[in-house]
């Protein structure tokens, strides 16, 4: 039987700590009950192997409650010890636990903070280095936009095109210049100048729009085949903001060319003798009085129907050199204007007789001075090679040579002081006083000459187009003269 001085006491506290300071106490109990029991009475002395054993002895001395009591107060502050360092740890993890909580809170709360501009980050640098970009002073405190690599105020951030800031989430850059995305496809995107939208796109997604050789009018496809009018002078189409004027055949006329439109026969007449003087001044005099009469589409047309020789340029043609006796209904008195509208014209027919090879020139009424005055120039080469004598030749010389003449004209009177083109300082003078007589010529006129020497220039027919090309190749090796006898001898140009 165990002895009754000695208790088991559980110590829960103490079963699950071993630390180097319960070994140490454990050892002390070991060597106290030893010294204890080492004066009698045949007892055995109780061995204590465990470190929950605690001995309950009353007969101790004052000296041993003394030091139980120590060691007791010794333990208790070594487990308060324990215990507080677990409290902080935990308290540590804790604290860092919430920060990090409450990092993306505070985060997502600055970035919805009304305070701040919809621009992108722009990283930190020293107040010394930002400097505007726009009006190249320092950016203080406050907002500031930081783009292209460089800083900017907010209302220093313009617009190329209007000046204005931009405020825009998005905007367009061409090189180092920002826009609008709105002025940029001002700037850009092509507008018809017909109905003065922006041109389309395609089915593929690419823009598609027409534009004049000459004149550069870009257009939407679609007005190539809707009822847009056309100019019957200079071929411009008629813009919406624009009304061109109707003849009273149905043909239209733009503002400008109408400006110098000749009207009737009376008007045409200083004209056609100037170009008489023109082929004069090149040696090249006509000896018969050829009437010349201003005609309207239908009287030309019928007249065209009516004569058995010549080549015509198709789909329409605006003079005629006839040679057949014929009834002509010619234009007596210009039509007013009346609003958009030509009314009022006076016509009467006249019977041209035959009194020579070339019965009469007929030019069609409403052009413009110079294209007038070029198709005289072509009509009245054609009387010149009947009256001299070159028969039987092919379209593509006529034709040729009748361009070339009425080339040189235009040329002459575009270009006055232009010596390309071979002419006598006769027929460089019966020029400019022919045209001095008629007033000094715009800017709009002079451009439309040089349209008119285009289209002779680059038409596409082989008899007028490819025939005048050969002819000029021809006049400006050998020159007009030694050109116009190699075709009376042979019919073809100079090689």
């Amino acid at each position: 039987m165990a002895p009754s001085g000695v208790s088991h006491l559980s110590q829960p506290c103490i079963y699950e700590r071993k630390s180097r300071f319960m070994k140490w106490l454990s050892k002390l109990f070991k060597s106290g009950t030893g010294r204890g029991g080492g004066g009698g009475g045949g007892r055995h002395p109780q061995i204590l192997g465990e470190e929950n054993m605690v001995l309950r002895a009353p007969s101790r001395s004052l000296d041993d409650r003394s030091s139980s009591q120590k060691e007791k107060e010794e333990l208790d502050h070594a487990i308060a010890l324990s215990l507080s360092e677990d409290s902080k740890r935990r308290n540590r993890y804790r604290r860092r636990t919430d920060n990090d909580e409450e990092l993306p809170r505070t985060l997502q709360g600055s970035l919805h903070s009304p305070t701040y501009p919809p621009y992108s980050h722009v990283p930190y640098y020293p107040r010394e280095y930002r400097i505007c970009d726009g009006c190249k002073r320092e950016i203080g405190y406050g907002n500031y936009l930081g783009c292209m690599g460089t800083f900017f105020h907010p209302d220093c951030f313009c617009c190329c095109a209007c000046g204005r800031p931009i405020t825009e989430h998005e905007f367009s850059l061409s090189g180092r210049n920002p826009y609008h995305k709105s002025c940029f496809k001002e700037l850009t995107h092509p507008k018809c100048e017909v109905c003065h939208h922006f041109i389309p796109t395609n089915a593929a997604g690419l823009i598609e729009y027409r534009c004049h050789p000459f004149w550069s009018q870009k257009y939407c496809p679609s007005h190539e085949h809707d009822i847009t009018a056309r100019c019957c002078s200079c071929e411009r189409l008629e813009s919406w903001n624009a009304r061109y004027y109707c003849l009273e055949d149905g043909r239209r006329l733009c503002y400008e060319c109408m400006e110098s439109a000749i009207m009737d026969t009376g008007d045409c007449q200083p004209l056609y003798h100037a170009i008489r003087d023109y082929y004069e001044g090149m040696n090249m005099k006509l000896d018969q009085q050829i009437p010349m009469l201003l005609v309207e589409r239908q009287a030309l047309n019928e007249a065209i129907v009516g004569e058995k020789h010549g080549f015509h340029h198709m789909p329409e043609t605006r003079g005629l050199c006839l040679s057949e006796e014929q009834t002509v209904t010619s234009i007596l008195k210009r039509p007013r204007v009346g609003g958009y509208r030509l009314v009022g014209m006076r016509t009467q027919p006249q019977k041209l007789t035959r009194k020579c090879e070339v019965t009469a020139i007929l030019v069609l009424y409403g052009l413009p001075r110079l294209l007038t005055g070029a198709i005289l120039a072509h009509e009245l080469m054609h009387g010149w090679l009947r009256l001299k004598g070159y028969r039987n030749l092919n379209p593509e010389v006529e034709e040729g040579i009748c361009q070339m003449l009425s080339y040189m004209w235009l040329e002459s009177e575009v270009m006055p002081g232009f010596k390309n083109m071979p002419s006598t300082s006769v027929a460089s003078s019966s020029s400019s006083s022919s045209s001095s007589k008629k007033g000094g010529k715009s800017d709009v006129e002079n451009k439309l000459g040089e349209f008119f020497m285009h289209q002779i220039a680059n038409d596409a027919s082989p008899a007028y187009g490819g025939g005048f090309r050969a002819a000029n190749a021809a006049v400006n090796r050998y020159g007009l003269r030694r050109t116009l006898d190699h075709i009376h001898m042979t019919g073809s140009f100079p090689l």
